[in-house]
């Protein structure tokens, strides 16, 4: 059975201002930059920003040894994961949006959707992900670990945007 999570990172940005950053090449390879902190291993595989919005795939490594007991019994190689992240063409009212990671023969799946709207003081970005992890006995463990790190996850780019944002835009 898959789990769901629901998470909102408020900026005090404008959405403009926020899709604009979001848009930029050098705020993902900031954010590249950061990340190599925690995962050496961390690239953008490829960047796409056109009339259809912004579509960017991430590709991270993570070696097996640094992975919590529950998931080294499941991956019996580094994890590699493959996260796309894409916005439509900006929208004042509601820029809509998806996301998703994979893992080459990964135990599960991640998918969501992603909201870009206006708030009174500035806006917000809706993350709605579902997790699925296919084997038995473990699956809720696993599900579980990962909407607790993916939380932690949101919280930091979120930080990241905003203090990004505030030094370059």
């Amino acid at each position: 059975m898959a789990r769901r999570l629901s998470y909102s990172a408020r900026y005090h940005h404008a959405p403009k201002k926020v899709y604009e950053a979001l848009s930029l090449r050098a705020f993902w390879d900031a954010q590249m930059e950061e990340f190599r902190k925690l995962t050496p291993q961390s690239e953008i595989d490829s960047y796409t920003v056109g009339d259809n919005g912004v579509d960017v795939v991430l590709k991270q490594v993570l070696p097996r040894t640094e992975l919590p007991p529950i998931a080294q019994t499941v991956m019996t190689k580094d994890m590699i994961i493959t996260r796309t992240e894409s916005l439509g063409p900006f929208d004042p009212d509601s820029t809509k949006g998806t996301y998703a990671a994979s893992i080459p023969a990964g135990p599960g799946s991640l998918t969501g959707v992603q909201d870009l709207f206006p708030t009174e003081t500035g806006c917000t970005i809706r993350r709605t992900t579902e997790v699925k992890v296919y084997i038995p006995f473990i699956n809720g463990k696993l599900e579980q670990l990962m909407l607790v790190n993916l939380v932690d996850l949101f919280r930091g780019e979120a930080e990241f945007t905003s203090g990004w944002i505030d030094a370059n835009l």
